[in-house]
């Protein structure tokens, strides 16, 4: 169905609703690569006129990628709630914005709406805002998961100590986990981009990873990063998984080129809680996401970039995750350009993510042939910090040794928790002041050499 919308004597025609949405987003490089994006100012502005008006209901009747053809849209349509839906069934896509900003949309209120929405409104709706109404609406949203730490309480900013290696060795990601958990970094998980995808690798490291933890009985969760299929098999084995990652995006062929389906993904979350290895609860799904994945493995539809990522956020929500990362900048500048995309594109990931009921934490970072530096990141990360996001990643110096990109450091983290007065997840923090890392406001303690996280072998015999 074609919609179209005039400015002065210009009528601007687009031909059905995928293009209508692509037109109306901000601009950004991976959406010009598609040749999807607005010809110009006017034609974007036009388009967002023509979307506010468009019912919220349409999304209900016209799919952007056809049910009978893609797994996502099946899951999405066939999973959506209508009761939930019922209260904000009447409204357009930019009465929807007025509402979500308005005093009337509460927590509570949104917590309700969850079921309700779609991935499609959520992205649809977030086009008409600025970054201030992104932030805005975002920080209205609680998400709470658990493993053996609680995820999301409205005060907390939990971390991702990121302790990657570029031959895995157990010793230099010991040392880098040590360095993170003095510096307060770890609660949302320990998690390892291992260089190789081996069975056996993964069983090595998470063997080490637990044994760490162990150790020392920190309240958190280990994670390597293998693919879904790999974790699987190490389970098979008796390996100590506390979670399962995958990397998924919003179409079935998206998610093909990382060699994941739905099945596959449900088989993983089932064999995972099978161990019942969390104490507070059984959220125990990783999801990386990312803006731009659908292009690059040539599976988009002729949707734009921000709305498919958006649909990933309907894969991840059907499995419950304790965790889920948009890894903003990291594709590079053929999807997000400069820094100003990056920003935009954060703040558009978190918002949809979290109005969606996601746990969204957010890899904030840039490759170095992107028009971005470690200024861009501290802007993001203190509006993410602003917004209320779950959780950030913990990196030695910020830059990753192994992936060879720039993220947040142990330090990022201090200076948004000092700064906005926030604290980890509650049993990760009284434990932090029992090793006498933090005193109990929150303030990093001076460590000494004889130190239990500093003495004596850290895994192992």
């Amino acid at each position: 169905m074609p919609y179209r919308h005039t400015v002065r004597q210009t009528t601007y025609l687009f031909d059905d609703l995928r293009t209508l949405l692509a037109r109306a987003t901000p601009l950004r490089s991976g959406d010009e690569l598609a040749g999807v994006a607005a010809q110009s100012a006017e034609e974007r502005v036009a388009a967002q006129m023509a979307l506010a008006e468009l019912p919220l209901t349409t999304f209900l009747n016209e799919a952007l990628v056809p049910y009978e053809q893609d797994e996502v849209t099946r899951l999405i349509i066939d999973s959506h709630d209508a009761g939930a839906f019922a209260p904000i069934r009447h409204l357009t896509v930019g009465d929807f914005r007025n509402f979500l900003l308005s005093h009337q949309a509460t927590t509570q209120t949104l917590q309700q709406l969850q079921p309700g929405l779609t991935p499609e409104m959520v992205a649809a709706v977030s086009k008409l805002m600025r970054n201030q109404d992104l932030i805005a609406v975002a920080a209205k949203c609680e998400v709470i998961t658990a493993f053996r730490n609680t995820i999301g309480l409205r005060g907390r900013l939990s971390t991702r100590l990121q302790p990657n290696h570029p031959t895995d060795d157990l010793r230099g990601i010991a040392a880098s986990i040590v360095d993170g958990l003095l510096y307060g970094s770890g609660d949302a998980v320990i998690g390892i981009n291992p260089a190789t995808d081996h069975v056996q690798t993964t069983v090595r490291l998470l063997t080490m990873l637990d044994s760490i933890r162990e150790r020392f009985a920190i309240p958190t969760q280990t994670c390597v990063l293998s693919h879904l299929t790999t974790t699987i098999q190490a389970i098979e084995q008796g390996a100590p998984v506390d979670l399962a990652f995958q990397s998924i995006g919003g179409t079935e062929g998206v998610n093909a080129s990382f060699g994941v389906n739905l099945a596959l993904l449900r088989e993983g979350l089932e064999a995972t809680r099978s161990l019942k290895r969390g104490t507070l609860g059984q959220n125990v799904m990783y999801f990386e996401t990312g803006q731009g994945s659908a292009l690059s493995a040539n599976a988009h539809h002729g949707m734009d970039q921000q709305t498919a990522e958006t649909r990933a956020y309907a894969v991840a929500r059907a499995f419950e995750p304790l965790l889920v990362n948009s890894v903003v900048g990291f594709i590079g500048p053929e999807y997000l350009f400069d820094g100003r995309q990056i920003i935009r594109a954060g703040l558009e990931d978190h918002f949809c993510g979290k109005l969606l009921g996601l746990p969204m934490g957010m890899d904030i970072c840039y490759t170095n042939h992107a028009e971005a530096d470690q200024n861009d990141i501290d802007t993001l990360l203190t509006l993410l910090g602003t917004a209320g996001i779950t959780f950030i990643m913990g990196i030695p110096g910020a830059d990753d040794v192994m992936l060879h990109y720039q993220s947040t450091s142990f330090h990022d983290a201090l200076y948004i928790r000092n700064l906005l007065n926030l604290r980890p997840a509650p049993e990760f923090d009284n434990w932090l002041q029992t090793m006498g890392l933090f005193d109990d406001s929150g303030r990093l303690l001076p460590v000494s050499a004889g130190h239990r996280l500093l003495t004596g072998p850290l895994f192992g015999t």
